[in-house]
C-alpha cells in the first residue's frame, strides 16, 4: 500500500527509544531538586550583616567619645580635682586629707623662705647703696666740692642712725678742706713756726738758739729741730697722716702763729671720722639704717658677727 511504501522510505522520521529512565507513560523527565547550600549561604549573610549592624550601634557613643576634643582637666592632682567647677564634692579619705595638708605646709614653707630671701636681698641692697653713697661723700670731700645730691641722701639713709656725723659731713662740704689746702697753709707758715714769736721771753729765744746750734736725741727718735719737724709734717701731710703732721706743728716754737692751720686739721680729721662712722654704719647698722624710700632696714648685715 502506498501509506506502507511512504513509512519505509528513508525519510521517515525516527522516534527517540525510550531509556530505562523513562517513566511508563512515555513522558518527558522532571528537572532535578535545588541545592539546600545556596539558601545556607544567604541566611548566614543576613545573619553577618545584623551582628555588623547590632557592633555598630553599641559601638558609637564610644567613637563620638574618641573624635571628640579632649579637654583639659582642671588640675592632675586627684585630691584637688573635687574643687573643679562642675564636678561634685566628695568627701576626701583621712590619707588624701593627710597628704592635702602636707602640701599645704610645704607651699607656706616655700613662700616663707621666698619671703625671707627677698627681704634679705632687699635688705643688702640698701646696705649697697648706702656705702656707695658714704664713697660719693668722701669723695666730694677730698676733691673740695659740694655734696649736692648726696647731702640729702646722707641725711635720709643716715640721718637717725648717725646724726652727729652727717651734720659734721655737710659742714665741713660747705667749707671744704683738702689735703692740698693744709700742705699749702703749712708751706706758707714755715718761716714763722720754726722760731719763736716776737712776744716770746728770753729763756725761749735762748733755748731755741741753743737747740740750732746742738741737739741731743736717741738714735731712735726723730731729732727734735723745728726745721726737721717741720720736713716730716710735710711728708705726712703727702701720706695723707693729717694727725701725725698735727702733732708734729704742735711741738713747733712758733705753734702760736699756725692756730688757724690746727683748726682746719681738726676739722679736716673730724670730717673723715664722720664718714668713717656712716660707712660703718651702712655695713653693721642693725636698726636706725634707711633704704631710698625711707624705709627700715631690718635685715642684719651679713658681716655682723
Amino acid at each position: 500500500m502506498p501509506s506502507d511504501y511512504a513509512n519505509d522510505s528513508p525519510h521517515m522520521e525516527e522516534k527517540p527509544l525510550m531509556s530505562d529512565t523513562d517513566g511508563p507513560s512515555g513522558g518527558v523527565a522532571p528537572p532535578p531538586p535545588a541545592r539546600r547550600g545556596s539558601w545556607l549561604l544567604v541566611l548566614l549573610v543576613l545573619l553577618a550583616f545584623a551582628v555588623g549592624v547590632v557592633l555598630t550601634v553599641l559601638a558609637l557613643p564610644r567613637i563620638q567619645r574618641w573624635n571628640a576634643p579632649q579637654r583639659p582637666s582642671v588640675l592632675s592632682d586627684p585630691l584637688l580635682n573635687a574643687a573643679a567647677p562642675g564636678v561634685p564634692m566628695r568627701p576626701l579619705s583621712a590619707d588624701a586629707g593627710q597628704m592635702l595638708d602636707a602640701r599645704v605646709v610645704q607651699l607656706e614653707e616655700r613662700l616663707n623662705r621666698i619671703t625671707v630671701e627677698a627681704q634679705a636681698a632687699s635688705g643688702n641692697a640698701a646696705r649697697a647703696e648706702g656705702l656707695l653713697v658714704a664713697f660719693a661723700a668722701r669723695r666730694a670731700l677730698d676733691s673740695g666740692t659740694p655734696l649736692g645730691y648726696i647731702e640729702g641722701q646722707l641725711r635720709l639713709r643716715f640721718g637717725q642712725a648717725q646724726p652727729r656725723a652727717v651734720a659734721t659731713i655737710i659742714n665741713a662740704a660747705r667749707e671744704p678742706v683738702t689735703l692740698a689746702d693744709l700742705r699749702a697753709g703749712l708751706t706758707a707758715l714755715a718761716n714763722r713756726v720754726t722760731v719763736p714769736p716776737a712776744d716770746a721771753s728770753w729763756w725761749e729765744a735762748l733755748e731755741h738758739e741753743a737747740r740750732e746750734i746742738i741737739t741731743i736725741h736717741r738714735a731712735s727718735t726723730p731729732s727734735p729741730r723745728p726745721q726737721a719737724a717741720l720736713d716730716r709734717a710735710l711728708r705726712y701731710l703727702d701720706g695723707s697722716q693729717v694727725g701725725a703732721a698735727l702733732a708734729e706743728v704742735e711741738q713747733m716754737p712758733g705753734r702760736a702763729a699756725a692756730d688757724r692751720w690746727m683748726q682746719y686739721a681738726r676739722r679736716y680729721m673730724e670730717a673723715r671720722r664722720a664718714l668713717d662712722l656712716i660707712e660703718t654704719a651702712a655695713i653693721l647698722e642693725p636698726r636706725q639704717l634707711r633704704a631710698a624710700d625711707g624705709a627700715p632696714v631690718a635685715q642684719t648685715s651679713p658681716l655682723a658677727p
